[in-house]
């Protein structure tokens, strides 16, 4: 151990004695190592003068050193002595390599001491311990190197170029990533792209989770792996769903088993399918960006086929221990470091996250209920930090609350007969209209159009399906309304 600190002792030294009498890479330098990187306090001390030099705009000479080191007790006259008299050396990449890997060693030493600690420490939970030990390993992993590495225009043209060339070989005109099963969808946004984050957003009873389940049976049909962070329904609800959804069983059926032979038959088809499908659910009831993390990372290199990852839903996570039950400001804090998190760990991974989203009550004062940017709780690290932001609109669930209301009153009022005709109207409408009009809106596109997109939701099997359109034409105003039967399929709002 002694051998190899007098090591370590001598290649910072060197690197230091480099920067005193070639100052110019410097900037190179401190974007690798840091003040805490340095085993020996009269390394660290002196290089922290050589930043505090560099910012100030002043040279770092060894006279300059000297005059900052005047009075100071951790480094000797002796140390800095001899540090200049070390020669400076060609290559110094190396020589930082071998004092920042020392670096991280020496955390990890010091996270296992800690570990063991904290082990025997009986006023703690085991999970409370895995999550600081989690969290130190994120901070440790996150100091390997902060240098930041700049493309060339030609290495940038040349990326671009390949990519462009990959897509035309595939002769496909609209996706660029995942389909996500509604091709006007598609059109507007390519597809959902490695790195993004999609946010989709809508009150309660819209759908949300029937829709990300609609376009996660479209890439599983593709085999390409999904993963599912499920923290308000159980797994097998979910898979219920997907299961309805496909064979076109309703879903009150296949929960309390009412089906029939061919049904059975249809089911063992989609059961027989599905267990061969990539799919991989995580139905935990909490969930830190930091267990988020280090789980896809797992499972990412478990199967490298892994595509795309859904959180269900943004606000149910946590940032950590000292986020729970956060209010206020506080909670919109913890709100910006979950959605930071989820577009940084959509970039690390290369894969899209999509997360659904809860929104405000507020949505629910206004004449046109149909939601906006704004709605979205702690609306504005979300807004910031996403790429596409879509949000669910179905006009016939406030058209049912509306009629409730009403019945309600009708009975505060001793109208019983009125109230009860109205029930049976509602409940034979009910019956009749298994299909209602649905739209898709488009509220953010980082890399192309905003809009409306009509679609159609078919009760029974929770499923969100594309209309039947009535004519050829995708696109149109943004002032035409959308209440027509026969209105376009697509609004759209050009950037």
């Amino acid at each position: 151990m002694e051998d190899f600190n007098t090591y370590i002792a001598n290649m910072e030294k060197s690197v230091i004695s480099s920067i005193i009498f070639d100052p110019s890479g410097f900037d190179d330098i401190s974007d690798q190592l840091q003040v805490g990187d340095f085993l020996y306090p009269a390394h660290r001390h002196i290089f922290d003068i050589c930043k505090e030099l560099h910012t100030q705009n002043l040279p770092i000479t060894p006279d300059f050193i000297a005059s900052r080191l005047v009075g100071k007790r951790s480094v000797s006259q002796e140390e800095f002595t001899q540090i200049l008299s070390v020669s400076p050396i060609a290559n110094i990449e190396a020589f930082i390599k071998e004092i920042k890997n020392a670096s991280i060693k020496r955390e990890l030493a010091k996270l296992a001491n800690m570990m063991r600690e904290k082990s025997f420490d009986t006023t703690l939970t085991s999970e409370s311990i895995l999550d600081e030990i989690e969290q130190k390993v994120f901070e440790i992993s996150s100091t390997k190197s902060t240098q930041t590495d700049f493309l060339t225009s030609r290495e940038i043209i040349e990326l671009t170029l390949e990519n462009i060339k990959i897509l035309k070989e595939r002769g496909n005109n609209i996706l660029t990533g995942l389909a996500t099963g509604f091709e006007d969808l598609d059109r507007m946004t390519t597809g959902f792209n490695k790195g993004e984050l999609i946010i989709i957003g809508a009150r309660p009873s819209m759908g949300k989770t029937a829709f990300f389940l609609n376009m996660i049976q479209t890439i599983l049909n593709k085999n390409q792996g999904v993963a599912v962070f499920s923290l308000e329904m159980p797994s097998t609800h979910l898979m219920l769903r997907m299961l309805s959804a496909s064979t076109s069983i309703p879903l009150q059926d296949l929960r309390i088993g009412r089906l029939d032979d061919v049904q059975m038959e249809r089911l063992s088809v989609a059961t027989d399918t599905m267990t061969t499908k990539p799919l991989y659910i995580d139905d935990g009831s909490s969930l830190t960006i930091l267990q988020l993390r280090s789980k896809l990372r797992k499972l990412k290199s478990q199967d490298p086929n892994l595509e795309i990852a859904v959180i269900d839903y943004l606000q149910l996570m946590s940032g950590g221990n000292e986020s729970k039950g956060a209010i206020g400001k506080e909670r919109h804090s913890v709100i910006q470091e979950i959605s930071r998190g989820l577009k940084t760990l959509a970039r690390e991974l290369n894969i899209p996250i999509i997360a659904l989203s809860q929104l405000n009550r507020v949505v629910e004062t206004r004449d046109d209920k149909r939601p906006m940017l704004s709605d979205l709780r702690e609306s504005g690290s979300i807004e910031q930090d996403a790429d596409v932001i879509l949000f669910l609109y179905r006009d016939d669930i406030y058209r049912k609350r509306a009629d409730k209301d009403k019945i309600a009153k009708l009975k505060r009022d001793g109208k019983e007969n009125e109230a009860k005709k109205l029930e049976k109207e509602m409940y034979e409408q009910d019956k009749r209209n298994k299909i209602e009009p649905a739209e898709i809106i488009v509220a953010k596109n980082r890399n192309g159009e905003i809009g409306t997109i009509r679609i159609q939701f078919n009760k029974p099997y929770t499923r969100f399906e594309e209309r039947i359109r009535n004519d050829e034409k995708d696109y149109t105003p943004t002032n035409t309304k959308l209440d027509s039967a026969d209105s376009p399929t697509i609004q759209i709002v050009q950037l």
